[in-house]
């Protein structure tokens, strides 16, 4: 799919983008500028790099508590992005949301949500609309393998698929939903079963292989452009960080999390094959690397400058106007 020098060079920034913000968001969250819950992405940035890049700008996106690499990959700044993080007013979400409710209506990126599969009926709700309207969009849902097990993933698939909704499903099987094991919580751990069930055709992908998202991602696009009906997309990929900055991690070994991260970083498996193809030399990831950090310093400086939203405001959007 990636067929020339300036895409490969964007995307591969973009997988640098979302890895510096994260790890700077750490940083910040243990000397107390970022508050509440923080569920990092590292490890997982080929899924939403790579399946953003199938996506059309006129595409509805919904994404899960784990969603900042989403939202970079959907344009959103790393100012906008880091400024919701401190609760600051000039973040996507105006400071209101935080690490876990980005939003953006310019950029069709509606959640952020917090709860489990708490996405999927909003993403059902946005591809009805779209099919009432006549509008050709296309909605695409991310969540993990943990919300395969809730109530609102079964009602989404049965109704997308008996309405014929164009909802793309993608689900980003990391192995643990939060602490639980995947063969430990799924008596069938082909998940690709399941909105099979319903009717809906389902693939599977290696999550950790930018190009192959892509490429999978562009043909479930296309399905679901051509059928008006749903597709289920499962991207295998893991996590290198613990489920959230609380998570003391005792479920799995740190050998195992190593050898993940040393034979299947996402990064380093983009970074060796666009050199094999020859669409960049080996200077050029450690430029991207130099140029992407300092975007992140900046925005963690906007951040801290930015002011907070007035107390006089805190009520605005929350109780309607009196009538009469």
């Amino acid at each position: 799919m990636i067929a020339t020098r300036a895409r490969a060079l964007a995307l591969l920034e973009q997988m640098f983008l979302i890895r510096r913000l994260e790890e700077k968001c750490a940083e910040v969250y243990s000397a107390g500028k970022i508050r509440g819950f923080l569920h990092l992405y590292i490890g997982e940035e080929a899924v939403a790099v790579g399946a953003m890049a199938a996506l059309d700008a006129a595409d509805n996106v919904v994404a899960t508590y784990r969603e900042h690499g989403h939202a970079l990959a959907r344009g959103l700044t790393p100012t906008a992005v880091m400024a919701e993080m401190y609760g600051k007013a000039t973040g996507c979400s105006r400071g209101r949301g935080g690490s876990m409710h980005l939003f953006s209506t310019p950029h069709r990126f509606f959640g952020g949500h917090a709860i489990v599969g708490g996405g999927l009926p909003v993403a059902v709700g946005l591809a009805l609309a779209d099919s009432m309207l006549g509008r050709e969009g296309v909605t695409a849902c991310f969540f993990g393998d943990g919300a395969v097990d809730e109530g609102e993933f079964h009602e989404s698939l049965n109704l997308a698929a008996l309405w014929r909704l164009p909802v793309l499903f993608v689900c980003e099987n990391n192995l643990y939903a939060m602490g639980t094991a995947l063969e430990r919580h799924e008596s069938v751990t082909d998940l690709c079963v399941k909105p099979r069930a319903y009717g809906i055709p389902a693939e599977n992908v290696d999550g950790m292989d930018l190009f192959a998202v892509e490429a999978a991602t562009a043909h479930a696009v296309s399905e679901v452009r051509r059928h008006r009906s749903p597709f289920f997309l499962e991207a295998k990929t893991y996590r290198f960080r613990a489920h959230s900055m609380y998570d003391a991690e005792a479920y799995r070994s740190r050998e195992e999390v190593a050898e993940w991260a040393q034979k299947h970083d996402p990064i380093d498996l983009a970074v060796a094959e666009l050199t094999r193809r020859g669409l960049i030399d080996g200077a050029e990831p450690a430029a991207i690397d130099l140029r992407v950090r300092a975007a992140v310093e900046r925005a963690c400086e906007e951040a801290d400058a930015a002011p907070l939203e007035p107390v006089g405001d805190l009520l605005r959007d929350v109780l309607a106007p009196e009538v009469g």
